[in-house]
């Protein structure tokens, strides 16, 4: 290691240990964010969730469908005699978690061949509240039709009723292969810490670059004399993801084995494997994140521009929407990210057990990608180096 690549380590260390806002971003992004998405989700399986029932019908039909919702495991009906008013007293006591309103019509629209209504309120103060009411109330309502479908069938003509009568229904049988007990954070936390090096990491290498262009002090890189050589500028870039995979090393020790073990959260991969993955998904996205200097000519935009993508990176990873359904353009965006290909990958390794064969696409996607945005990353800090020593000069001869 040549002193010129150790001066440029040591000057980038230094950087970012002199910059408070880089390092709100390094330990409040890492350690904050990843501790917070935990808590939001937490606890993985929700279950016997407080609601209040509002019975303004007072009908069989009523009383049937609310012995139904506090039957499954989801929720527990704490009260049924409260008028609108007091449940949401208690609700903003934080007694109940949600209100189920039944209308005076319940069971007349039934009785009329209509469909019936009613209404759920629900809690945000933990994400799972709702989901988990959302579910009950939609399986207790399937379970009530099911009962009652023979009854309906005197509103259809004769000929419809009686074919509709013969059909069997369709008997599916459902195993969540990797999550049996369907936990929401199970299935996306694993995901979600992939992301939040990937977001992170870009947002520390914009803030940086976008401060060096802005007060011009890029163009030290360069060297003294001047050297803008191809060889140069890989020296440049390499000394720069030297230092972000030695500090995302250690931040990936937290995220990756720390958290799981922590919240419960997969953990089945092996320990090898995850780091052989690593290195490819470091150094893309540090590659990445210099060839992303040219866009970020100060150290707020990169702030703005990225922290808002992590619902779009986890749809275009594959985990959420399958890859084979999306549109050419947004499999291509897959191939682009660094951090698609790898979310994938780790999700495989991490929560599925697969070994290294079967993540092969997406690990030569990375090595590819580290070619790819090595050399791009290389010709971009030529030209903002270059741009910068150009926009010195004129400063100096109109002074």
């Amino acid at each position: 290691m040549n002193m010129k690549l150790l001066s440029i380590i040591r000057e980038e260390f230094k950087t970012i240990a002199g910059s408070f806002a880089i390092l709100l971003v390094l330990m409040g992004g890492i350690f904050m964010y990843g501790l917070l998405y935990n808590y939001m989700y937490a606890p993985d399986l929700v279950r016997k969730v407080p609601v209040a029932v509002v019975d303004r019908s007072h009908s069989e039909l009523s009383r049937k469908y609310v012995r139904l919702l506090n039957a499954t495991p989801q929720v527990n009906i704490v009260t049924t005699s409260v008028e609108y008013p007091e449940a949401r007293d208690m609700m903003k006591q934080d007694l109940v978690a949600g209100i189920l309103y039944l209308p005076e019509d319940f069971e007349d629209r039934v009785g009329r061949g209509e469909q019936s209504i009613f209404i759920v309120y629900e809690s945000t103060s933990a994400f799972l509240y709702y989901l988990a009411l959302q579910e009950a109330s939609a399986s207790s309502m399937l379970a009530l039709n099911d009962d009652y479908r023979p009854e309906m069938l005197v509103f259809l003509p004769s000929q419809s009723a009686a074919k509709l009568s013969a059909a069997q229904a369709v008997s599916v049988v459902g195993t969540a292969l990797y999550n049996p007990t369907k936990g929401y954070g199970t299935y996306l936390i694993p995901a979600v810490l992939i992301v939040i090096m990937f977001q992170t990491l870009l947002m520390v290498i914009g803030m940086v670059s976008g401060d060096e262009r802005h007060s011009g002090s890029i163009v030290r890189l360069a060297g003294t004399p001047v050297n803008l050589s191809f060889g140069q500028m890989a020296q440049v870039v390499i000394g720069k993801t030297f230092v972000y995979g030695i500090l995302y090393a250690v931040f990936a020790l937290f995220l990756l084995g720390l958290i799981p073990y922590m919240f419960g959260l997969p953990d089945i991969g092996h320990p090898l494997y995850i780091i052989m993955l690593m290195i490819p998904f470091l150094m893309a996205t540090s590659f990445f994140g210099l060839t992303a200097s040219l866009f970020f000519t100060d150290g707020d935009a990169p702030l703005l521009m990225i922290a808002f993508f992590s619902v779009g990176l986890i749809f275009l990873s594959g985990v959420s929407y399958p890859l084979e359904l999306m549109p050419w353009y947004w499999k291509l965006t897959h191939y682009l990210i660094p951090a698609a290909p790898a979310t994938m990958a780790y999700v495989k390794l991490n929560s599925m057990g697969a070994s290294m064969v079967e993540i092969q696409s997406e690990y030569i996607t990375l090595w590819v990608q580290c070619i790819f945005y090595f050399i791009t990353a290389c010709l971009v800090y030529r030209y903002n180096i270059r741009k910068a020593g150009c926009f010195g000069q004129k400063n100096i001869r109109t002074n």
